[in-house]
């Protein structure tokens, strides 16, 4: 595969590893990624149901149809990422949720929100995902724990600042300044490094993985699966079943988080204050995880992970204030940053690089078909109820089942190559 000519420039000349450069690249279009995240349309909620006249289940359906429509590609882009790279597939992403999320400030009818926001979402539930750590585990064995962590930094700093971004371009104006701010951002940011800059792997430049700091390359032995072996594994099926648990919980929280803390007599800003804390917490659990032992078993670090979105979810029952918000939403961030952080590493970790995007291109199907069920159970179960007590109680439980399905997920035996 032929690489973009900046890089065949720059690679002779720097003084490390241009595995660093793609990491880099990686994390801005991370960033970019978030630009239809729950947590940003969350902001949006209260001001465009109030303009509209929309129940919180229809606003939270188009979360839910963008998840089915990329559960139907992901099976698609996965092979396409393994066969010509991640860089065609981020380019082409970032430019189409920019596009999206700006073209949402014209929005005039329910119709229009669900075409662009579900257009939206499905490039962010599919083509983001497998471009994003396809591109990370084709560069990374030996430290892939470390990078994993620093991609997904960038992607939970994405969820700090965009709410903000949105929330302070819609002071002073209204919910389309919000969505123009958001758009703007995610092509500023996304864009234009991942074009001149990003390499499909490195043997594509005469490079290996994890060059060492000495020039030396690591002597690592990856595992080595097929889509068909890897699906015959138990180990496949049960980090699949924890995906279908905790991600209702994860998309279910996150998007309703505002409107159930507003609704608990938090004022919005401070709401979305409390929604930056979770955040920040996220991002802090992504970059400790990166930097722990790798003897320790990611299936126990999966496990801690869930417990935290569980004793979260119940925690955000019966908050009354920002102050008593941010403890059980910091925990439930910190659970999301070690689902997101430990879930594509133990998926290039069970069954290794060289077929990962068809690989998880089918487990992504149920983790988008799962994350799309969950904003519109706790939409409907809001609109019967008239609060979010139910769907937390029930998003607590998903969780603790989740903590046994990690610990049973033990790694297949090594096929090495």
């Amino acid at each position: 595969m032929q690489a973009p000519p900046l890089p065949r420039y720059l690679i002779p000349r720097l003084p490390f590893f241009y595995g660093w450069v793609v990491l880099g690249c990686i994390c801005l279009a991370g960033f970019a990624r978030q630009g239809p995240a729950v947590a940003v349309l969350s902001i949006f909620v209260v001001p465009m149901t109030d303009a509209f006249g929309w129940s919180r289940t229809e606003m939270s359906g188009a979360v839910s149809l963008g998840g089915v429509l990329a559960a139907i590609i992901s099976p698609m882009v996965g092979p396409f990422v393994d066969r010509r790279g991640a860089r065609l597939v981020l380019c082409l992403a970032v430019a189409g949720i920019g596009i999206a999320c700006m073209a949402l400030s014209f929005t005039q009818s329910l119709l229009v929100f669900y075409v662009l926001f579900c257009f939206a979402r499905m490039t962010w539930a599919g083509p983001f995902d497998l471009g994003l750590y396809g591109a990370l585990n084709n560069w990374f064995v030996a430290r892939r724990a470390i990078a994993t962590s620093i991609a997904t930094l960038a992607q939970m700093s994405g969820l700090v600042v965009l709410p903000l971004v949105a929330q302070f371009a819609m002071t002073g104006a209204d919910w389309r300044a919000g969505w123009i701010a958001v758009g703007a951002t995610v092509l500023i940011v996304g864009f234009v490094p991942c074009w001149l800059l990003l390499v499909r792997r490195p043997e594509d430049v005469g490079l290996q993985p994890d060059r060492l700091a000495d020039g030396t390359v690591t002597t690592l032995v990856e595992p080595r699966w097929s889509r068909a072996e890897a699906m015959r594994t138990p180990a496949f099926w049960l980090l699949s079943l924890y995906t279908v648990l905790v991600f209702p919980v994860q998309a279910g929280v996150s998007l309703h988080q505002a409107p159930h803390l507003i609704e608990r007599g938090i004022p919005p800003v401070q709401a979305a204050a409390v929604i930056a804390f979770f955040s920040a917490m996220s991002a802090v659990a992504s970059l400790g995880i990166g930097f722990m032992p790798r003897r320790w078993p990611v299936r126990n670090l999966m496990a801690v992970s869930a417990a935290c979105l569980g004793v979260g979810s119940f925690g955000l029952i019966g908050v009354s204030s920002a102050v008593s918000a941010c403890l059980p939403a910091g925990l439930f961030g910190l659970g999301i940053g070690g689902v997101m952080m430990l879930l594509p590493m133990a998926w290039a970790d069970y069954f290794g690089r060289e077929s990962y995007g068809a690989i998880r291109g089918v487990a992504l199907t149920m983790q988008v078909t799962a994350q799309a069920a969950g904003p519109l159970v706790s939409g409907l179960l809001r609109d019967s109820s008239g609060n979010y007590s139910m769907s937390l109680m029930l998003f607590g439980v998903l969780a603790a089942l989740a903590v046994f399905a990690a610990l049973a997920a033990r790694q297949p035996r090594l096929r090495a190559v």
